[in-house]
């Protein structure tokens, strides 16, 4: 059987504000925002958006009690993966993500023509101060 993670929750004080960074800022993909039908008794009266990393099978949702008892800020080690550290370092930048200089965590298990791969690493905060990490990894062997 296979086991498949979907969904996310993120903590966060203000709704519209995250949702601004992850998909204006970042890019992720705004799959729904329950914002124009709050009314609905559907929803409970709460707002729930969800958002998808590009490429990505996992999405997160932000919104009203959607993370329980979290604190804003207090999720941390939500991790992305990417095939090329670099790039994904330069777009951070250029869409006013502060992320650092890439970190290198221990040694390359599985060494590969990229010394980064697999252990080449950046971190980062959205607005609130969860806490991310981006990870290289070209390949899955």
């Amino acid at each position: 059987m296979n086991w498949t993670l979907e969904v996310v929750a993120v903590p966060v004080t203000d709704i519209d504000r995250a949702k601004a960074f992850y998909a204006e800022q970042f890019g992720f993909r705004v799959d729904h925002d329950t914002g124009d039908w709050a009314d609905n008794p559907a929803a409970g009266g709460q707002r729930i958006v969800q958002l998808t990393p590009p490429g990505s099978g996992c999405s997160i949702v932000i919104g009203d009690k959607v993370a329980g008892d979290m604190a804003p800020g207090s999720l941390r080690g939500l991790q992305l993966v990417v095939p090329d550290i670099r790039a994904a370092q330069a777009e951070l930048q250029q869409r006013g993500i502060d992320s650092g200089e890439v970190q290198v965590l221990g040694a390359n298990p599985f060494p590969t023509a990229d010394p980064l791969d697999n252990v080449g690493f950046l971190f980062f905060a959205d607005p609130d101060g969860n806490g991310w990490v981006i990870q290289q990894i070209s390949g899955r062997g």
